[in-house]
């Protein structure tokens, strides 16, 4: 890892659907957690084609989101590859490949990315967790940690 650059967590999703919020609440957790001192901190209701100059200038990026195509509170890791298409840059929304292409493509560089995905329970109008994804943050935090420090996937 780069020691001169820091690494990015960005968590996102919509607040105001349930499970949707888990990045948000995940990123406000790691604000307090002594684990990823000096790693840059982001919250975003989606991702934007703006995020790839911080990618580019990290050491290592990790996203967290909730996925509706995981089993409900299921944690999955997976380094993201590099995947542009035309049809990302005709939006706002762009998903991980696409945001880690666009950083290569406009900025020379993109860092190691690792998605980390949790399964929701509920994407229904709320501003609070499911007890199934709620308790599933703890071990979302090790994992992210983990990432940071340089350790891989756990």
């Amino acid at each position: 890892m780069d020691r001169d650059r820091k690494a990015l967590v960005v968590g996102y999703g919509n607040r105001l659907r349930s499970d949707d919020a888990l990045g948000w609440h995940v990123i406000e957790r790691l604000g307090t957690d002594p684990r990823v001192a000096g790693t840059e901190l982001l919250w975003r209701h989606q991702l934007t084609p703006e995020l790839c100059v911080d990618m580019a200038e990290a050491s290592l990026v990790v996203l967290v989101d909730a996925a509706a195509n995981i089993a409900p509170a299921q944690i999955e890791v997976r380094e993201v590859e590099a995947a542009p298409t035309t049809v990302a840059l005709m939006t706002h929304h762009i998903d991980p490949g696409n945001l880690a292409a666009m950083a290569l493509e406009l900025q020379g560089r993109v860092p190691p990315v690792y998605l980390v995905s949790v399964g929701v329970v509920s994407l229904s109008e709320g501003d609070g967790l499911s007890p199934e994804v709620e308790r599933a943050i703890p071990a979302v935090l090790d994992v992210v940690a983990g990432l940071v420090a340089g350790r891989g996937v756990a």
